[in-house]
């Protein structure tokens, strides 16, 4: 049941971050870029949470699944820093 979840929200993060990079090509966004940048890491974090979980449960993947979720936080930062300006 849990990987059922897991590759729920993997689905759900990679459909937003699809949603706000096709968003910011059309709008011409950039904060929807960045917001969409920040998805992707989100989504590969899921991705990678449900390949630790379930595909390979005796391997401990932690420090490399939280890596892409850390570069899509400071996309997502830095974009509004940049964006405020």
């Amino acid at each position: 049941m849990s990987g059922l979840i897991y590759t729920l929200c993997a689905a759900t993060a990679a459909l937003c971050a699809y949603l706000l990079l096709r968003g910011s090509v059309r709008n011409k966004s950039r904060l929807l870029l960045w917001s969409g940048l920040c998805f992707v890491g989100l989504a590969l974090n899921n991705i990678m949470l449900v390949v630790d979980y379930i595909w390979l449960p005796d391997a401990d993947l932690s420090t490399l699944r939280l890596m892409p979720a850390l570069a899509g936080m400071i996309l997502l930062v830095y974009g509004l820093i940049v964006e405020t300006k």
